[in-house]
């Protein structure tokens, strides 16, 4: 904001900083918007696989939903009594299946077939000699 549009305009000064941060806010989410805008689509989802697909598609629906959240709010209306409350809450629902998904992606396999070689040579197995003289204690010289 410009020393002009603080002049013209008159707000309380406490929340100067607010509107400059959010002006700041404003202006990264244009530049973001400009930059997905850029690649058609189509081209942008050919380049990902499905599951990136759909992360893609829930930020882009959750944003915009987002926006209309802030945009009701600069128009005196509460939000939290309209539909859009609902449609951020299962798109946030989705969002979690989407990274339960990706998380059993990345989660490590078991190999059960090394898991049981590692765990059988691991393990001390007796011989038979050995069998005989580890059940019965030692036993030492008397000494009288």
């Amino acid at each position: 904001m410009s020393e002009d549009d603080t002049n013209t305009e008159e707000y309380p000064t406490e929340i100067h900083d607010y509107l400059v941060s959010f002006e700041k806010s404003l202006g990264s989410v244009d530049e973001m918007l400009k930059t997905m805008m850029s690649v058609p689509r189509s081209e942008l989802l050919q380049k990902l696989d499905p599951l990136e697909q759909a992360k893609l598609d829930l930020v882009s629906v959750y944003t915009l939903n987002s926006m209309f959240w802030v945009y009701l709010v600069t128009q005196g209306i509460n939000p939290k009594e309209h539909p859009v409350k609902q449609e951020l809450e299962r798109i946030r629902t989705y969002m979690n299946k989407v990274k339960e998904i990706a998380d059993k992606k990345k989660a490590s396999k078991l190999n059960k077939g090394a898991a049981s070689r590692f765990v059988r040579n691991a393990l001390w197995e007796p011989s038979a000699e050995n069998e005989h003289t580890s059940k019965t204690p030692a036993k030492g010289k008397k000494r009288k």
